[in-house]
């Protein structure tokens, strides 16, 4: 499948791997919102023109706020935290309650001592998903090649935090489409 992937999309995958080692994301599994960090970073790509167009552009540091919050909360979505409100159960005192015991980050998986782990950064479930999916779409939409772009609808496609991200800031599956494809190749790849 990496025989397909253009240059963007290879950068994409390695600029995911410095969000996991030299970010202040933590962590040392590369998950599907460290994928979404490198897009961001991205530049002169396809991916990077539609969410620029889907005015992204100059809201790219709300999104990484969005995707920290999103962290702090054990990586659960709004979704997941209001449903969880619903039942009674506040995600925020939780979180507050944790960090006041074991300090910022505790639910995030971050780790001072990153000795327990001495391997290399890998991929987790999520982001392979990701980037079958990226296969997927990059197939329902007639493309011989798997670009940034293709990693951005798969991500838009996969329940959990960076589609929701994504949704929240406007840039959802159908508008991608849209501004790359020009409102052609509507079929999605699940």
């Amino acid at each position: 499948m990496f025989e397909r992937f253009t240059k963007d999309a290879r950068d994409v995958v390695k600029g995911a791997y410095t969000h996991v080692d030299g970010g202040d994301e933590g962590g040392r599994v590369v998950e599907p919102e460290h994928l979404l960090l490198a897009l961001l970073d991205r530049e002169g790509s396809r991916g990077s023109f539609a969410l620029v167009a889907l005015g992204l552009g100059e809201r790219r540091e709300s999104v990484r706020e969005a995707l920290r919050e999103a962290r702090r909360r054990a990586g659960l979505t709004q979704a997941e935290t209001d449903a969880l409100a619903g039942l009674g159960i506040d995600v925020e005192e939780i979180v507050a309650r944790v960090e006041e015991t074991h300090g910022v980050g505790a639910l995030a998986g971050d780790r001072k001592d990153k000795r327990w782990w001495a391997g290399r950064t890998s991929f987790g479930r999520g982001a392979k998903d990701v980037l079958e999916r990226s296969l997927r779409v990059a197939l329902a939409q007639r493309d011989r090649h798997i670009g940034d772009e293709h990693i951005l609808l798969a991500l838009t496609l996969r329940p959990g935090v960076p589609a929701e991200v994504l949704a929240d800031h406007g840039v959802m599956y159908e508008h991608l489409v849209r501004v790359l494809y020009g409102g052609g190749g509507e079929a999605k790849a699940g």
